[in-house]
């Protein structure tokens, strides 16, 4: 693919699908039109040149297509007229876009069938890409799409944007998928890769073009308050990942190479549902409440999911904010998990919080948090490594053995189980 109809892919094929199936009511007969476009495209712009308006030709080259098609299912079953595919039967682009995000996010599928398709459908990544994204065979990622699609259809979801009562919650499952999408990149759970920094950045895109179709989704907490979170994360992504390809952990990480654009982005955005500017820090003594930050600006969080992203961005802010590992505020970010445990009840957050209370120099109450967790977490190689990181640190090397082997035994991930292996050889253990 050429690198101009690659950069039109890019940016317009969620647009221009959405535009088909608002006109066509028929999601495969668009998909399907929309991916002869460009592949007529791929042959034909590098002899003829790019046209002067790229995404128009694709889009009459796409509804020729579903005339033809339209033509011919007529023809075969001869049921109804073609159906009408006029400019003026259309509602505005922005909605159209939006409406395709929501059916790929239809609460009838499950988050991960609903992320998949949302790769595909919105962002128009190829399904072998997306099979790559989420370490499974391309026939068996193509199926699921394909179970998706047909889920969708059977559901009778609707092409129309939900009432004003009900899009809060709609666009929360947007931020869901997203999230998935996102930690799937920076968690792969096998494999040689330490990350999947492209799928992250899919991520992000996807929010960002949520945000863009208009008031109503630009000015959810949700979606503001995740994407705080995904760009202070992604920020680091080029440090991550060492020169021979090992894991980076962040006290080690170069700052230098850090996103610092995508930083103060993200700060900015925190600052507009917190009030936490830039250069001051954001404290509470309490729980940050449900219904409320206590933002100067009067920005209410009325979803306990906007609150859990703000909380977590906070934690990422601080790390963000830091010069040096050294400067870390682990008191605060201590402080923050335990409003978020308190928020979720995750025992992954009890995790995370039981690392940042012995980071700020507590390690009998880091280790005390992570009793309990087994029968939570009874999977994870994540826990027996924190384990073995704390008995490590209290001198209880042979307990920190036995952690690591369990964690080696669990992690599926081929850097990380290195680095665990390292860890574990490097205790006296004599």
């Amino acid at each position: 693919m050429s690198d101009a109809l690659e950069r039109v892919w890019r940016d317009e094929w969620g647009r221009l699908l959405a535009l088909l199936v608002a006109q066509t009511r028929r999601l495969d007969l668009a998909e399907d039109a929309l991916a002869d476009a460009f592949e007529r495209a791929a042959r034909t712009w590098p002899e003829a040149g790019v046209p002067h308006n790229p995404p128009a030709w694709l889009m009459t080259a796409a509804k020729r297509r579903v005339l033809d098609r339209l033509r011919a299912e007529a023809v075969a079953a001869k049921k109804q007229p073609l159906l009408a595919v006029e400019e003026s039967a259309r509602s505005a682009e922005s909605d159209d876009l939006l409406r395709l995000v929501l059916l790929a996010a239809h609460p009838a599928l499950s988050e991960e069938a609903g992320a998949a398709l949302t790769l595909r459908l919105v962002l128009g990544i190829s399904t072998a890409d997306i099979a790559r994204l989420f370490l499974v065979p391309e026939p068996t990622m193509a199926a699921r799409l394909t179970r998706a699609r047909k889920k969708v259809v059977a559901a009778g979801v609707p092409l129309a944007i939900p009432d004003d009562d009900v899009l809060p919650e709609r666009l929360e499952t947007v931020a869901r998928v997203a999230y998935l999408a996102f930690t799937a990149g920076y968690a792969p759970g096998s494999g040689t890769d330490v990350v999947r920094a492209e799928l992250a950045g899919e991520a992000i895109r996807l929010i960002r073009l949520v945000r863009a179709t208009g008031h109503r989704a630009a000015n959810s907490p949700t979606l503001t308050a995740l994407l705080a979170l995904m760009l202070l994360q992604h920020a680091r992504r080029d440090a991550r990942v060492g020169a021979d390809g090992a894991l980076v952990l962040l006290p080690a990480q170069d700052r230098d190479t850090w996103h610092h654009d995508e930083i103060t982005e993200g700060l900015e955005l925190l600052g507009r549902l917190t009030g936490w500017g830039c250069g001051s820090r954001y404290t509470s003594s309490a729980a940050l409440p449900r219904h409320s930050t206590g933002a100067d600006n009067g920005v209410v969080l009325e979803r306990a999911l906007a609150a859990e992203y703000v909380l977590q961005a906070l934690i990422a802010a601080e790390h963000a904010r830091a010069p040096t590992a050294a400067d870390t505020d682990w008191l605060t970010i201590a402080d923050y998990y335990r409003q978020l445990e308190e928020l979720t009840g995750s025992p992954v957050v009890r995790l995370n919080r039981a690392v940042a209370v012995a980071e700020a120099g507590d390690l009998a109450h880091g280790l005390a948090l992570l009793d309990g967790l087994d029968d939570r977490l009874p999977h994870t190689h994540r826990l027996p490594a924190v384990r073995g990181e704390l008995l490590a640190r209290a001198a209880r090397h042979t307990e920190a053995a036995a952690a690591y082997e369990l964690a080696i035994e669990r992690c599926a991930n081929d850097p990380e189980r290195e680095q665990l292996q390292a860890r574990r050889d490097a205790l006296d253990v004599s």
